[in-house]
């Protein structure tokens, strides 16, 4: 239901609310938040005027240009669980401090609801629908600590397989009832579960799945569901990660993404009888997504730490492929759906080190773009394959770039796509590249724990 500041509040007053919490991520995707008290017309007064911050310190603007405006999203309101005094949280939108406080073009909040605009105008679809599967390690402590001339981590984990991890029972099994509460807590944000288990991983390795929401909601929702499971975890005295690779031969964490569109409120990729029930407009949007998936890359993958991940094995999505049920192609159309209302298919190479609104709407920019173009997958050698594309031979399969250089090198060469409507522009992709190129520098300039191994004596 959409809120107004009536409604606000009214919540406010309930709830006996004495702060206000602002959130947004920066260019990076990392949350940051300020706090305001409560007081007469607090309310009228933040989305009239809004609330000024750095857009410098976000990575957003030059510093010599750099004051920007937080103005809320009412709709996003909810009562934070982790403060102790009562306080009510939004997501923000990014607004310029010009005249007409126009909304910031980099704002990802801002793209996602560009790109919603663009697939009506282009596909005639009226709402993408999207459902994250959120994997994750839970450890019993860690420390990590990088210095001029100290480098390390250590992991202690409770839980200790010897394969057969995957849907473990209790008393092997021992976070089942952490993520009981978790799940409890995310559904008070507003995040619908869908299920929750033990996953592939031996050392501690956990998965909460979600039901489906639109496009800004997902994107808020994977923001909110990471701020939750942290605080919780945090009250636990537990340490989680979604970094792709924490532990070396270990499964590695993905955020796979189902996805599908309606047209007129019914599923706009179903057709009974086609290969996965999969019609030509779902096709064309494969096509799209598959041709691109290298350019992609650098927004489904942006760490470094991402390509630790994908490589074959532990179920790898590296293969530009599709098939159903296949878990070692980039995507997967779930052989269970039988539902003519869930007829989708599942993205698997993101992983949750993204920038949610950048990597969802470059994902919907692709897929519109094979509508467009009529990018058919099966012409353009991306299968339908069921089988393991290791088993095959797999001298005409692509598979995605190997580290973070090569994805950006990759979104330098193919981005015309993600500019079709004007939603991401040049600025926005060289400040990206920018980012992701030092992070890659100081990786790359940073003596690692096992060169010592190798080289210290060679």
């Amino acid at each position: 239901m959409a809120q107004t500041i009536q409604s606000i509040n009214s919540m406010i007053k309930k709830n006996k609310i004495e702060f206000i919490d602002l959130k947004a991520i920066d260019l990076s995707g990392r949350l940051h938040h300020i706090t305001l008290p409560v007081h007469d017309m607090v309310m009228e007064k933040m989305i009239k005027e809004g609330v000024g911050f750095d857009g410098f310190s976000y990575g957003l603007r030059k510093v010599e240009n750099s004051d920007m405006i937080l103005i809320p999203d009412l709709n996003t309101a909810v009562i934070d669980l982790f403060r102790d005094a009562p306080t009510l949280s939004m997501y923000a939108n990014i607004i310029l401090t010009d005249d007409a406080r126009s909304r910031f073009d980099h704002d990802g909040r801002y793209l996602t609801t560009k790109v919603e605009q663009l697939l009506k105008k282009e596909t005639g679809c009226d709402k993408s629908w999207w459902g994250p599967e959120f994997e994750f390690y839970i450890f019993s402590n860690v420390e990590y600590d990088t210095r001029t001339a100290t480098s390390f981590y250590k992991i202690e984990h409770a839980e200790e397989f010897y394969k057969k991890a995957y849907h473990a029972a209790n008393p092997f099994d021992i976070y089942d009832d952490f993520r009981d509460e978790a799940c409890k807590m995310l559904a008070k944000f507003g995040i619908k579960i869908k299920y929750h288990h033990h996953e592939v991983g031996e050392r501690g390795q956990q998965e909460i799945e979600t039901y489906f929401s639109d496009l800004l909601d997902t994107a808020d929702n994977i923001i909110t569901a990471k701020y939750v499971l942290m605080n919780f975890a945090r009250q636990k005295n537990l340490f989680i990660t979604f970094m792709p690779k924490p532990m070396y031969q270990q499964a590695g964490n993905g955020l796979h993404l189902h996805m599908f569109l309606t047209k007129k409120g019914k599923n706009a990729f179903y057709k009974k009888g086609e290969y996965g029930n999969m019609n030509e407009l779902g096709r064309y949007f494969i096509g799209g997504m598959l041709k691109h998936a290298p350019a992609l890359s650098a927004f489904t993958n942006p760490s470094t730490n991402s390509y630790k991940r994908l490589v074959p094995g532990f179920e790898a999505p590296v293969a530009l492929t599709y098939g159903m049920g296949n878990r070692a192609s980039a995507i997967r159309i779930p052989k269970y759906v039988k539902n003519p209302d869930e007829t989708r298919f599942e993205y698997r190479p993101p992983d949750a080190t993204i920038n949610p609104y950048l990597c969802m709407s470059a994902m919907m920019l692709a897929g519109i773009d094979g509508v467009v173009n009529k990018i058919d997958p099966r012409k353009e050698g991306y299968g339908p394959y069921d089988k393991n594309f290791l088993e095959d031979d797999t001298s005409n399969i692509k598979l995605l770039p190997r580290n973070l250089e090569d994805a950006l090198d990759e979104l330098k060469a193919d981005n015309d796509f993600l500019k079709r409507g004007n939603i991401f522009s040049d600025e926005l992709l060289d400040q990206w590249v920018k980012l992701k190129g030092e992070e890659i520098n100081s990786i790359n300039t940073m003596p690692h724990p096992f060169e010592f191994k190798m080289y210290f004596n060679l």
